[in-house]
């Protein structure tokens, strides 16, 4: 099956294309620093490029599997608008993949081999919070079978010092990966949790991963895939009067 996944919970836009004969092709658009996400004008051109490459088209994709967060809500808009356009358009099945269990997938063989016990995929959420979760790692599992089950500690959004006073609860050592891990180290690393240099690939969200995740995931209607915001936009926040 020809799988099209993306992501744009977070300032990058990930793309990958998955099928039965070829290894999984990725492509993605990472911002300067300080530069704004480029969803809108990237997500579709990075898909096209891949089926390109493929010898495909839009015409040859089968599923759609599409992060829903948590992360931005302006860049989960784009992707999931996308996603569901995509899906009706061509009448084919869609998958919603949280972006936090695809982080943690990423980071999963290193926590492994670095002899944790957790993995905390830790987003940027901006207001000075991250989105977080938690999984406990087992060694003899399939990775992707775990993270598309529930987690020890679902997504939810913290103040890094109630990220790392959840994880000194827990009491079980963590690697923790993620932008949001690399923007709020000093506060998270006070749990005892490793987290890679700021430069690592495991920070960074992988569409490939998506993949993975979606073959172990029931497809949706398109109108049924929902994101997971988690909080009031900004944009809401805004408007509301100041008491």
């Amino acid at each position: 099956m020809t799988l099209l996944a993306f992501d744009t919970a977070t300032r990058a836009t990930a793309v990958a294309l998955c099928t039965a004969d070829l290894e999984p092709l990725e492509a993605r658009d990472d911002p300067e620093p300080g530069a704004r996400p480029r969803h809108a004008t990237h997500l579709l051109p990075l898909a096209a490029e891949l089926l390109d490459r493929a010898g495909l088209d839009f015409s040859d994709v089968e599923r759609i599997a599409v992060g829903v967060g948590p992360g931005t809500f302006t860049g989960l808009r784009i992707g999931l608008a996308t996603a569901r356009a995509l899906a009706q358009a061509r009448r084919i099945p869609l998958v919603g993949v949280s972006t936090a269990a695809a982080l943690a997938l990423g980071a999963w063989d290193a926590a492994l081999r670095d002899g944790r016990e957790l993995v905390v995929p830790a987003i940027d959420a901006r207001r000075g919070e991250v989105f977080a979760a938690v999984w406990r790692l087992e060694a003899d599992a399939d990775p992707a079978d775990v993270l598309a089950g529930p987690a020890l500690i679902e997504p939810k959004a913290w103040s890094p010092g109630e990220l790392a006073d959840a994880l000194l609860g827990l009491g079980a050592s963590a690697l923790a990966a993620g932008d949001g891990a690399v923007a709020f180290r000093a506060a998270i690393e006070c749990s005892g949790a490793l987290i890679p240099d700021d430069g690592s690939e495991l920070h960074r969200v992988t569409a490939r991963t998506h993949c993975r995740l979606a073959a172990r995931l029931r497809d949706r209607a398109p109108e049924e895939v929902a994101p997971a915001y988690l909080r009031v936009p900004d944009a809401e926040l805004a408007r509301r009067p100041t008491p």
